[in-house]
């Protein structure tokens, strides 16, 4: 089922934030543009919301959600939400301000433990608290919907690239919905989310095995879910290098 990538497509078109915007005021456009995509996907019951996979995500993003509050330092208090959207790809964004969304396949593909949901959760979080999307103009950090929107794939699934008299897909390309973060910031994302799920009382040791199954789930092409420059195979190597240092943190919080 293809409705959330739909719906992305669809949704954060709304999103014209000038390059020079300010950090309250692209988390305001970003949170006004999720509510939309949570109407839409409520109305397609595209949002899941009571199975196992649903509550063990909203399980982790709560226990997450304070250690994230204390640890941003963009002097904006973000409002933090997570959706489970009901779809099989190995998928899971955020948006500034906080807002997030994980896919269900992600969880029942990769068979995640909390500690590796975790692992995903901290990466997101990451990208909002890092504030990826200001700095490279761009309006949320989906991270896996690249290249799968184009005109003609919306146009054989019946829907029209023309929303609010702006062309869609011009306005992905525009605003940067369907362009990876860079190599740096994906490792940055990695590093502080690994940090903030041991504060956060998540195993860190998990981290890396995230990577050896998304490598698994990709027939080791080395391409990630989350579309980035940065191989499975580095990130996991990255990832194992600083868990000595998270595992301290995690082991001091648990005491």
């Amino acid at each position: 089922m293809k409705k959330a990538k739909k719906l992305a497509a669809i949704t954060f078109v709304s999103l014209g934030i000038a390059s020079c915007v300010n950090t309250a005021s692209l988390n305001q456009e970003a949170a006004h543009s999720y509510a939309q995509l949570k109407q839409q996907a409520s109305a397609q019951r595209a949002i899941d919301t009571n199975s196992p996979t649903a509550q063990k995500v909203h399980r982790v993003f709560q226990k997450m959600k304070p250690y994230a509050e204390k640890a941003n330092k963009t002097g904006v208090p973000f409002q933090w939400e997570m959706i489970v959207l009901k779809d099989n790809e190995l998928n899971a964004w955020a948006m500034p301000g906080g807002k997030m969304a994980f896919y269900t396949g992600l969880v029942e593909r990769l068979k995640l433990s909390d500690d590796e949901i975790a692992v995903i959760v901290g990466h997101e979080m990451a990208h909002a608290l890092q504030e990826h999307s200001k700095s490279d103009r761009t309006v949320s950090a989906i991270t896996g919907i690249a290249g799968e929107l184009g005109k003609i794939a919306l146009a054989t699934q019946g829907i029209s690239t023309n929303v609010g008299g702006y062309d869609a897909v011009d306005m992905l390309t525009e605003f940067g919905l369907n362009k990876p973060f860079s190599r740096s910031q994906e490792t940055e994302a990695d590093e502080v989310g690994l940090f903030l799920m041991a504060e956060s009382g998540y195993n860190p040791e998990a981290a890396p095995n995230v990577w050896v199954k998304m490598s698994q789930a990709s027939g080791g092409s080395g391409l990630s879910i989350f579309s980035t420059h940065p191989s499975n195979e580095d990130r996991q190597k990255n990832l194992a290098r600083l868990v000595p240092k998270a595992k301290e943190i995690y082991l001091n919080n648990k005491k």
